[in-house]
């Protein structure tokens, strides 16, 4: 089996500033990570732009046409109090849901059995009109209605395991039965939604994790209330929001993941999409800000997707 990685070098250029926690050390360490022999047979290519057009199935055009009006031609500027953009944010941002359109494109034509898009900015939290959390536009959303729109498949399911709620997604997805979000996250903690009764038209399935839950407490909750749910979706396409911010190691949250939690989660889930959609699983990064568990938790997250 073979397992696609889409990066490129401008996401290292996304400059947003020297004490923000989403920097471009995170990449840094990631792609290091996957330097290692082990990782030699994975087939690596370059993101190209996202157009607007294809933006636009996630957000509405003026908004898209905002946010890339809003990147400075030099400095910073602040969408929100976390979200910040620089002069490269812009094609950074392009190519991040770029990388997972192609991704899509590449599993579905069966160039990959699987793909992990190692990107930033990240993409979860950005709302159909809202940039926010350090997100600009929804990449995996982006990558989702792609699927359905230039492959015509049917039902495509993401699974979001970043410890803050994928509230972009929900918010892109709670209206459409034909789009699956299930987000296992601590609560509270940012952006403050993500409870059980938010349930869309029944495609939303929110796992709220106490402070200080464990790996075996976040195994138990994807077995009880995540593979059920994907079960009876059956979707004809897998997407991940790998974000590895739960990790015990992690500044920004308060729960206790290893990178063996992780690595669990990939390996059922590509057990799933090997049983219902031939395999067929793109994953994109999210968050994870200490850059050792990061780093560990993503090649185990590739691991896995290469013993498929």
């Amino acid at each position: 089996m073979t397992t696609l990685v889409l990066t490129h070098p401008v996401f290292l250029e996304h400059d947003t500033g020297s004490l923000h926690p989403e920097r471009p050390a995170r990449l840094e360490a990631v792609l290091s990570a996957l330097d290692a022999p082990e990782f030699a047979e994975l087939i690596r290519r370059e993101a190209q732009e996202a157009t607007i057009e294809q933006i636009s199935r996630a957000h509405p055009r003026s908004h898209v046409e905002r946010i890339l009006g809003a990147v400075p031609a030099q400095g910073h500027a602040r969408l929100d109090p976390d979200t910040v953009v620089s002069p490269r944010s812009g094609e950074a941002a392009l190519r991040a849901a770029g990388a997972v359109i192609a991704a899509v494109d590449a599993v579905l034509a069966g160039e990959a059995t699987n793909a992990f898009c190692a990107v930033r900015p990240p993409g979860h939290h950005a709302e159909t009109a809202h940039a926010m959390g350090f997100c600009l536009f929804n990449n995996i959303a982006i990558g989702a209605l792609h699927a359905r729109e230039a492959h015509a498949l049917d039902r495509v399911a993401v699974v979001d395991f970043d410890v803050h709620h994928g509230n972009g997604t929900q918010s892109i997805f709670e209206p459409d039965a034909r789009l699956f979000l299930a987000s296992i996250h601590q609560m509270p903690l940012y952006p403050g939604t993500g409870s059980r009764n938010e349930r869309g038209v029944g495609n939303i399935v929110n796992v709220p994790m106490t402070p200080g839950s464990s790996g075996d407490d976040f195994r138990h909750a994807f077995v009880e209330y995540v593979l059920p749910e994907l079960e009876q979706f059956r979707p004809d396409l897998v997407m991940i929001s790998a974000g590895f911010d739960a990790h015990d190691a992690d500044p920004l949250a308060n729960l206790h993941y290893a990178e063996e939690d992780f690595a669990w989660a990939t390996r059922k889930l590509v057990g799933f999409a090997g049983r219902h959609c031939g395999g067929r699983l793109v994953s994109a990064l999210e968050g994870g800000y200490d850059l050792h568990a990061l780093a560990a938790s993503a090649a185990a997250h590739v691991r896995e997707l290469m013993a498929a």
